[in-house]
């Protein structure tokens, strides 16, 4: 049975990929798994929290009493992730969205050349920053995957996003079971969390996003 929870929470989480076609097969993406989604979403309706997830392609089933919506573009995300941020009382941007986009997409398969092609990549929409400043009182927490100044720019990510906390990792986490977090609330000091898996990781998560619900 779900644990209960002084206050019940509307949680929005983004999680896994996003995919970002050249023609009608071939994409940009990248590796993430939606494993640290997946487990989130799982721990906040564990919590008694009303959940919904707006996944990328990942390779999971879809947590059990958890509401759904499957993406597959940036837009797609965006567009999914506005709807349900309007019914909710907290965001979690987890998902691994492609920062580019091809400016122009061919509607067939492009045929393979022995010569090069130049590509033109335009950006594609922040989804953490347009809801974050939009959001009211509503609380955000955004990732922010880092291999190098990881606390710099992670809290450069936390003023630009306008979110109310950021979550550190590397790339090592990728596709992992298990992973090193840090985490950092608005105007307070990092926390460095030990390696744990990403479970462990989700129920600390939503235990600290319970803290700030409970202090608005």
């Amino acid at each position: 049975m779900p644990r209960r929870t002084a206050k019940r929470l509307r949680i929005l989480i983004t999680a896994g990929p996003t995919r970002e076609y050249l023609d009608s097969v071939r994409f940009i993406s990248n590796p993430s798994s939606g494993k640290m989604g997946y487990a989130l979403a799982t721990a906040a309706r564990a919590a008694g929290h009303e959940v919904t997830l707006v996944s990328g392609p990942v390779a999971i089933a879809a947590p059990a009493g958890i509401r759904t919506v499957h993406v597959e573009t940036t837009g797609e995300m965006a567009a999914a992730a506005k709807k349900a941020f309007a019914k909710s009382d907290v965001a979690v941007f987890t998902a691994a969205v492609c920062d580019y986009r091809p400016q122009k997409r061919s509607r067939l398969k492009m045929p393979k050349r022995q010569v090069g092609m130049s590509l033109t990549l335009v950006p594609t929409i922040d989804i953490a920053a347009t809801l974050g400043r939009r959001k009211g009182r509503r609380i955000t927490v955004a990732f922010a995957l880092e291999d190098h100044a990881a606390r710099r720019h992670a809290e450069e990510k936390l003023r630009r996003k306008a979110c109310d906390a950021i979550v550190l990792n590397r790339p090592s986490s990728i596709g992992a079971d298990h992973a090193r977090m840090e985490f950092l609330v608005r105007g307070e000091k990092w926390q460095a969390w030990p390696v744990a898996d990403k479970r462990v990781i989700a129920r600390r998560l939503i235990q600290e996003v319970e803290k700030m619900a409970g202090e608005r």
